[in-house]
């Protein structure tokens, strides 16, 4: 017996030594006072919509922590925490005495193997703050007395709720899934504050070992332990018997959502974000000779946009520049998560569903498909050719020493494979030539909705599915705008002085260029031909011969610059008399932001994404507000807003009132391209601009009959199926009973301005028409050398 308590007394001699000689830095790592004031936590930032729901993350692979505040943890959390790992927490100073005896007696004096835990919860914190994997006994057995010196110290650093909160925030829940709001998250869908006592059991009980309580992997296991919980919290008099035996029969209830970039709200939104926020300041040497354009529109966004690039401009308090991925920033963005999950289901339901159907039944049968008919096999074989050298398999067998035809004998060989369909991947054979081919079958898409007046974008859909396309079609794709440019050749003729009641004889028109060269336009149909009709039915029915009209009365130079004025930045922009019917390519994007003039009472609107931004203590560090500039006159706007009303009333907008029966003041415009390689829609009402386009992954990808390859087949559908859901939605702030704001008394048949034949012939030189429009900064404020981009 005494030779027990000699043991004993040495063990308690040796541990006390050890504490000692730690706190000493005799042994082991400590960190010092300021490194435990602020211990380097890697937060993710979160994005999230205007109302209030969390859309994703941004962090690196492994460290995808959203910080939670103590407040905002459920009680019986706590409660449940506390009495699973740590009974005597608030009576403690870091090390539980009573515990640490009762291990050493039963692990080192009676030999037994299940001796309970000693480790407190302070203890655990500093082990996942400061102690690595150990690769064996020995050195966790070294770790230990550095684990209670720093828990010691954080005990004199922080409150006890402090370090509970800094507990969970640490603690990786596995699935990507590191800290309790990220495991809300991903296990239950939700946010931490709203997790029930029975989710947050679960939590807990993973808190012994994710790994081993694996809630996806080992479900009866995790709600064993699960129920073990519950049993301590009776036991600590925070359950009464029959909640503990209620509790315990239900099941986990698991929701579970991936913590991967490719899923979750808006994931085109948030990849364009993401880069528009963590841009570098251009400089030409790190552009190639065909990305002038984006060198120009990069150097306008730096220039005008202080979003654009903030992570690489705004600096912490202690000098280094934000990370997006580490410093646990709240982004608020304008995204409504309600119009845009109505905008994704429109886009998944016309389509992903009506249209790719309806393609892939047009294209059966057929030599070059999904190619134009119009194409020879030999054109098509050659269009191959190329995509297969564009791909990365081709990159790497090259690289590797492969020759030509060693690598076209493998894309040419089948093999096993899944390929991607809607309805779930699909296992299959075919050759990797095919499986490129394959995917060229499938429709692209673009779509986007925003405020005219404040530039909120309230949804954005890129495509059709992020993780199989992720080509940007809102923002980076640019496509032809076929006759959705109308409006702005009819903006340039009302601020010349037309009239929407002005009249001119629906025929042919034949125009010569600068060059005396002949352009005779084509016209789809041949209704009222050779009558007297207005311009405001030439516009309804978007009638190329009045737009031709009144191309050869204007001067594609003016149209040039005011479409750079109406936010279209394109500058290869030929000034020919073929722009009045939209031969020129813009975003859609930029399409939404342009007819924002027309609600705006010629005020355009560029668009806004991000309200502000907070960082990890809830400071706001950064609001944003749009930009805007002058296009059109008021009176000018009132004029189109008239003519447009008539594209829905009466013209080739009219399905929104007889098939999706919407009734409200509405105003938009269709688009086509040459061979139906685009199909255009831009809608808007006094509080709503939205734009879609729909088209194939090259210009030759397309439907081959106009009935199904118009932008009224293609993607007003698109438009109407959205607006439906909005309206809809009593919580939203829109109704069909909105007028736009126009003075009663205004004639759109009568004008201020002189008539036509008064005014001087538009003489608009070359000289004029490269002038900077009201759209661009002033020179002083590019860098240097953004001129020498036209040379």
């Amino acid at each position: 017996m005494i030779a027990i308590w000699v043991i004993l007394a040495i063990s308690v001699l040796a541990v006390a030594f050890l504490f000692y000689a730690t706190s000493r830095g005799w042994v082991g790592y400590v960190p010092d006072t300021s490194e435990l004031e602020n211990p380097q936590y890697k937060y993710a930032s979160q994005i999230i919509s205007a109302d209030g729901k969390e859309m994703g993350t941004w962090s690196y692979s492994k460290e995808n922590r959203v910080r939670v505040e103590f407040d905002e943890i459920p009680k019986h959390l706590i409660d449940a925490l506390i009495a699973t790992e740590d009974v005597r927490f608030f009576d403690h100073s870091g090390i539980d005495g009573k515990s640490l005896l009762r291990v050493m007696v039963k692990s080192i004096i009676l030999q037994q193997e299940n001796s309970g835990g000693g480790s407190t919860i302070t203890q655990q914190l500093a082990k996942l703050l400061y102690s690595g994997a150990s690769g064996s006994i020995l050195d966790r057995i070294y770790q230990k007395p550095n684990e209670w010196v720093i828990a010691v110290n954080l005990e004199q650093q922080y409150t006890k709720n402090e370090i509970l909160a800094m507990y969970l925030n640490k603690y990786d829940f596995g699935y990507n899934a590191v800290g309790l709001a990220s495991a809300a998250a991903v296990y239950f869908g939700k946010r931490a504050s709203e997790l029930t006592i029975e989710e947050s059991a679960m939590l807990v009980g993973m808190c012994k070992n994710s790994s081993l309580f694996n809630p996806i992997r080992r479900p009866e296991m995790t709600r064993d332990r699960r129920n073990v919980v519950f049993m301590q919290m009776h036991k600590a008099g925070y359950l009464t018997t029959d909640e503990c035996d209620s509790l315990s029969r239900l099941p986990l209830g698991i929701d579970y959502h991936t913590a991967d970039h490719n899923e979750g709200v808006a994931p085109y939104f948030r990849e364009y974000l993401r880069l528009y926020m963590t841009a570098k300041k251009p400089e030409r040497k790190n552009y190639r000779g065909w990305q002038m354009q984006q060198f120009y529109d990069d150097s306008l966004r730096w220039a005008t946009d202080s979003l654009f690039g903030w992570c690489n401009r705004n600096v912490k308090p202690n000098g280094e520049k934000y990370n997006i991925y580490t410093d646990g920033l709240k982004i608020y963005t304008t995204i409504d998560s309600r119009m845009q999950s109505y905008l994704e289901d429109a886009v998944q339901k016309h389509v992903a569903g009506k249209l790719q159907t309806d393609f892939f039944k047009a294209k059966k049968g057929k030599k070059t498909a999904p190619f134009s008919s119009d194409l020879k096999v030999a054109e098509v074989e050659s269009i191959m050719l190329r995509n297969m050298k564009q791909s990365e398999r081709y990159r790497l067998m090259k690289k590797s020493g492969h020759s030509q035809k060693e690598i076209e004998e493998a894309f040419n060989t089948k093999q096993e494979m899944k390929v991607f369909t809607y309805q779930g991947l699909k296992d299959t054979v075919m050759t990797p030539m095919d499986s490129i081919k394959y995917y060229k079958y499938f429709l692209r898409t673009g779509a986007m909705s925003m405020d005219p007046l404040s530039g909120e974008v309230k949804a954005y859909v890129g495509g059709t599915n992020y993780h199989y396309f992720k080509y940007d079609m809102v923002s980076n794709g640019r496509r032809q705008v076929g006759s959705t440019i109308k409006p702005f050749l009819y903006s340039l003729a009302m601020e010349r002085g037309f009239l929407p009641c002005d009249e001119t004889r629906n025929v042919e028109q034949t125009l010569f260029d600068d060059l005396g060269r002949v352009w005779k336009p084509r016209n789809s149909s041949r209704d009222r031909y050779g009558e007297m009709v207005t311009l405001r039915w030439g516009l309804s029915k978007s009638n190329n011969w009045i737009s031709a009209y009144l191309m050869n009365q204007l001067s594609p130079y003016s149209l040039k610059k005011l479409i750079h004025e109406f936010g279209l930045t394109n500058q290869s922009i030929e000034a020919t008399q073929s722009l009045c019917l939209g031969s020129c390519d813009a975003s859609v994007s930029e399409m939404v932001s342009a007819y924002t003039a027309f609600v705006g009472k010629g005020m355009r609107v560029a668009p806004l994404m991000v309200s502000r931004i907070e960082d990890n203590a809830g400071n706001v560090i950064a609001t944003f507000s749009a930009q805007k500039n002058e296009v059109i006159s008021r009176e000018s706007s009132y004029k189109m807003i008239d003519m447009m009303r008539g594209v829905i009333n009466e013209g080739t907008g009219y399905r929104l009132r007889g098939v999706y029966n919407i009734k409200a003041d509405m105003c938009g415009k269709t688009g086509t391209t040459q061979n139906m390689s685009d199909g255009w829609f831009v809608g808007y009402t006094p509080s709503l601009v939205t734009g879609c386009w729909v088209g194939g992954e090259e210009r030759n990808i397309h439907f081959d009959r106009m009935s199904e390859g118009q932008g009224a087949s293609m993607a007003l559908p698109i438009y109407g199926l959205y607006m439906q859901k909005v309206y809809a939605d009593k919580s939203l702030p829109y109704s069909e009973d909105e007028l736009f704001d126009i003075p009663e008394d205004f004639d759109p048949c009568r004008s201020k301005f002189l008539p036509f034949e008064e005014i001087e012939s538009d003489t608009l030189s070359v000289a004029d028409e490269l002038a900077p429009a009201k759209l661009y900064v002033p020179e002083e404020t590019l860098q240097e050398g953004f001129d020498d981009i036209f040379e």
